[in-house]
């Protein structure tokens, strides 16, 4: 994905229809309050119903949040940065990824839109429940509540200053966007990146992204 210009300010048009546009954005906290009662009701349900043990509920529950972050690399890097081909192609790693590279900043296009999202969460789920059964009640939420924090991370950098302590991720994410491409795929963590080979060039570190 390569544009002739960055565009840090503005907002892409996707789609003619104003209803399929205005489905294509959204905001944290509709996200939020879609998915903290899931993972609420799903935990609940699965020590109280189900039986699942709190230590081994907590286990699953953090196993999921790093498969998330390994998911969440291999989509990144492998579905959202695919070198399409074809028009049709194109066009679909454009709707899910590539405009949010030509605009950066906007706020209504760093989460996924809530229908695909929740599609994408529906498939998931029972493609986990088929693998381990009741066990991902507590396996899913884990996984959920990675994605909302890495949905939270990508909001906050491409909109807050970051503090002192993430400051690499900042640079991290910003390198992908301006200088970078081909490296940092990890949003939420550098985890992957360290453990792929494809962390950006800190050489790279000082770099005009405003």
């Amino acid at each position: 994905m390569h544009f002739d210009k960055i565009k840090n300010k503005g907002q892409a048009r996707i789609f003619e229809n104003h209803l399929l546009e205005s489905l294509s954005k959204t905001h944290p906290l509709v996200i939020y309050s879609i998915y903290f009662p899931i993972i609420a009701f799903m935990l609940y349900y699965g020590a109280s119903y189900k039986g699942i043990h709190p230590w081994k509920e907590f286990a699953l529950f953090c196993l999921g949040v790093l498969t998330w972050s390994l998911f969440e690399y291999l989509m990144h890097r492998y579905v959202f940065h695919w070198a399409a081909k074809s028009t049709r192609a194109k066009r679909f790693v454009y709707i899910m990824h590539g405009v949010h590279h030509e605009f950066p900043r906007d706020k209504e296009r760093l989460f996924m839109p809530p229908i695909p999202s929740l599609l994408l969460a529906i498939l998931l789920s029972v493609s986990m429940y088929f693998l381990m059964g009741w066990f991902a009640l507590a396996f899913f939420p884990g996984f959920v509540f990675g994605y909302i924090l890495y949905g939270s991370m990508h909001y906050a950098i491409h909109t807050f200053s970051p503090p002192h302590f993430l400051k690499a991720l900042w640079r991290n994410h910003h390198l992908h966007h301006y200088k970078e491409e081909e490296k940092g795929f990890g949003v939420s963590s550098v985890l992957w990146d360290l453990i792929f080979g494809s962390v950006p060039n800190k050489d790279n570190r000082h770099f005009e992204h405003h």
